[in-house]
């Protein structure tokens, strides 16, 4: 499948169980898993606040929390965002692609137990809404579940930007920050949650808490799907355990030691692996050691700063003044470094969005996790070529 990478497990299958057999339609879904359990909004609430489940959409919200934000009636619609628009993340189009009735399965019982009449999915992969579109044809859950297909540019992802295109709007963070618990769908009341969140509300109801909290933390139990890229030999979507030694998910995929990026575009370098864990990142890219690493941030936020939805000045003109700091990083010219340090100061918390500030924290963690190598450059190049090893381009 083109748009997808192969999937393994590091201990117990449970989201990616029966996918080493392909796609799972109704039948096989329901041998793998079981029926779903029908619970109460109650239910889930206590189960989730049990276990400590959060959103796994990169922002890491409690999701019992999400749940108590909504009012008692009137929620209008339960939101899939599938717009999985970070370029290395395949995870989520994964689920959607190959496991689309479990993702159903946890979208369709909360919104009966929530009492909204809608189930939305939003999702920019072709491939992943014709999956979604036969699974609904293969159940009856009483509910108007509708497929849209939205952008795959970057910020298209954010949630209100999905709740946005939904209604038939450009998809891009408009200026308010009103959460979708008080106004969503229709400035209505709506929960809305990433992929592997409904997938795993979907496992929860049929483990019960005890047993969902067999592996992981102890303070975040279950499992997580991580996306692993770059100079590795086994690339893939992996289920590991949450809070997964760093070390063993390079060890089992073969990783070129050098680098690692934790949680994509928006996420931060971590150049020293040895007793980091794994919780709530969803992306490993390992660098390698063949590649310029200052040469690879550069195409990386040039690409940040062409995904801008133009709507603010930290992310048009913060973004671009960065870009422009570290094409003269990658020169050898020191007033880059300087100024880098300076505009990545103003950029954060004035955004309309995330992006800006994503896009800052990124950057900045390059510049720590780089030290040397501006040293190098800066005494004439570090002698590597731009490999390409961070990908820019949506799959």
């Amino acid at each position: 499948m083109k748009t997808l990478l192969a999937t393994s497990v590091i201990g117990d299958a449970r989201l990616l169980a029966g996918l080493d057999r392909g796609r799972l339609d109704r039948q096989t879904h329901l041998w793998t898993h079981g029926a779903q359990p029908q619970l109460t909004r109650a239910a889930y609430a206590e189960l989730c606040e049990a276990v400590g489940l959060k959103g796994r959409g990169g922002a890491a919200f409690p999701v019992a929390r999400k749940l108590a934000g909504l009012p008692e009636r009137g929620i209008e619609a339960v939101v899939v965002n599938g717009s999985e628009s970070e370029p290395v993340s395949r995870k989520d189009r994964l689920l959607l692609t190959l496991a689309p009735h479990l993702v159903l399965d946890g979208a369709t019982g909360l919104a009966h137990a929530l009492g909204a009449p809608h189930v939305l999915i939003a999702v920019h992969d072709a491939e992943a809404a014709l999956s979604v579109r036969e699974a609904i044809l293969e159940r009856d859950d009483r509910l108007a579940i509708e497929v849209t297909e939205t952008p795959g540019q970057f910020v298209a992802g954010e949630a209100r930007a999905v709740l946005s295109a939904l209604e038939g709007g450009r998809a891009v963070p408009p200026g308010r920050k009103v959460l979708p618990t008080r106004q969503g769908y229709h400035r209505r009341p709506t929960f809305l949650s990433n992929v592997e969140t409904f997938a795993q509300l979907a496992v929860l109801a049929r483990l019960g808490a005890r047993r969902f909290s067999s592996t992981g933390l102890s303070s975040e139990p279950g499992t997580q799907l991580l996306t692993v890229a770059g100079a590795v030999q086994r690339p893939g979507v992996i289920e590991t355990p949450v809070g997964v030694p760093l070390e063993t998910v390079l060890q089992y995929t073969g990783a070129d030691r050098g680098p690692v990026l934790l949680g994509g575009y928006h996420g931060r370098w971590v150049p020293q692996t040895t007793g980091v864990t794994l919780q709530s990142v969803g992306i490993v890219v390992a660098l390698g050691t063949e590649t310029c690493p200052l040469g690879e941030v550069h195409r990386v936020a040039q690409w940040l700063a062409s995904q801008s939805a133009g709507q603010c000045g930290p992310c048009v003109f913060g973004l671009a003044g960065l870009v422009d700091d570290f094409d003269r990083i990658v020169r050898g010219d020191a007033s880059g470094w300087y100024d880098a340090q300076r505009h990545l100061g103003l950029v954060p918390g004035r955004g309309a969005c995330a992006h800006p500030d994503g896009a800052a924290r990124f950057l900045a963690s390059a510049l720590e996790a780089f030290d040397d190598d501006i040293r190098r450059h800066q005494a004439g190049g570090c002698g590597r070529p731009v490999l390409g090893v961070l990908e820019v381009t949506h799959g």
